[in-house]
């Protein structure tokens, strides 16, 4: 395969991976989250912006986009304004490995990598690195207090998470998400692995920085956080971010743990999105039904409960893999 002919397919990709993400993902996203939080709290939530509310978020994107974008006097402007690339840039890279179906021409991936589980991994642990230099670039205390929160966090709970994946990848054995998806023919690893699950989506919640994590923008204390100084659509793009790894993450747990496109009598890819938004009614869920943990609470649970049973978890499924199944 050409140069040329790799290049024009990163551009197809890179294109539909955006405007999926930023039509589907992150306006579909808001809506959708508005919708269920004003249902859990008997309220209408957004109603007056076309039928039922449904074009309230493409009016709060117009909105945003006449609003001026300011940048503070003393802030380094080099960094304030790559942050703003970095955070939707790592959650879109997300979407390389995740096979949305099958057709018969194979899966539908944009790259079936054989370490395509190592790559998630490394690339949702980007957004950190763009909410650091949001925090920093802004010079602004509480911005810097809340991308310091975010890198304590996210490190603390990227470990439980890594053993989640790890131990899924032995199960399967392969880093490929294809093969692992293919590995649940008889049994989603949901059944067969219910700990490591519920890791997994526990740390995707932190990860997202969605409550009862979301000790980065507690704005009771931080006014906003790391985006405390962000205006207009660079605001927005945040929100993209956070919302794309939100979908990421619910996408790699469908791929992971609930057989992914895999299901009887629908198409391939309408069994995947009916899973996938079953997950994000959770995420949305555990938001509006739990309170915000203190940071103390949230570093303890990473480092006292979820490591230590994941890596006991994982032991296990080692000792089955390698002794007992064999």
């Amino acid at each position: 395969m050409s140069w040329s002919h790799e290049l024009w397919r990163a551009i197809e990709g890179t294109v539909l991976i955006f405007s999926g993400v930023a039509v589907l993902a992150a306006m579909f996203g808001v809506l959708l989250e508005r919708k269920i939080s004003g249902w859990m709290q008997s309220r209408l939530g957004p109603k007056h912006v076309g039928p039922q509310g449904l074009l309230q978020t493409i009016a709060d994107t117009i909105k945003l986009l006449q609003k001026e974008n300011i940048v503070p006097r003393n802030a380094d402007a080099t960094i304030f304004a790559s942050a703003v690339l970095v955070v939707p840039l790592a959650a879109l890279l997300d979407y390389v490995v995740i096979p949305f179906g099958t057709t018969r021409f194979g899966p539908l991936i944009f790259r079936d990598l054989n370490i395509g589980v190592l790559y998630f991994a490394a690339t949702s642990s980007l957004v950190v690195v763009g909410i650091l230099m949001a925090g920093w670039g802004s010079n602004n205390k509480y911005a810097l207090v809340g991308g310091l929160r975010s890198a304590s966090q996210m490190v603390s709970y990227e470990i439980p998470m890594g053993l989640a994946l790890i131990t899924v990848a032995l199960l399967a054995g392969s880093l490929s998400t294809v093969k692992i998806v293919a590995a649940q023919a008889r049994w989603w690893y949901a059944v067969e692995q219910p700990l490591a699950f519920l890791i997994f989506l526990t740390a995707a919640v932190a990860e997202v920085n969605r409550v009862p994590f979301d000790l980065v923008e507690a704005e009771s204390e931080l006014v906003a956080g790391y985006f405390s100084e962000y205006t207009g659509m660079r605001f927005a793009l945040f929100q993209l971010g956070e919302y794309g790894e939100m979908f990421a993450m619910a996408a790699m747990a469908v791929t992971l743990f609930l057989g992914g496109w895999r299901g009887p009598v629908l198409p391939p890819v309408l069994w995947f999105v009916i899973k996938l938004y079953a997950l994000i009614f959770v995420f949305i869920w555990v938001r509006w039904t739990y309170p915000r943990f203190r940071i103390d609470q949230l570093l303890n649970f990473a480092w006292k409960v979820l490591i230590p049973v994941g890596l006991a978890n994982l032991v296990a499924t080692a000792f089955f893999v390698m002794v007992v199944r064999r």
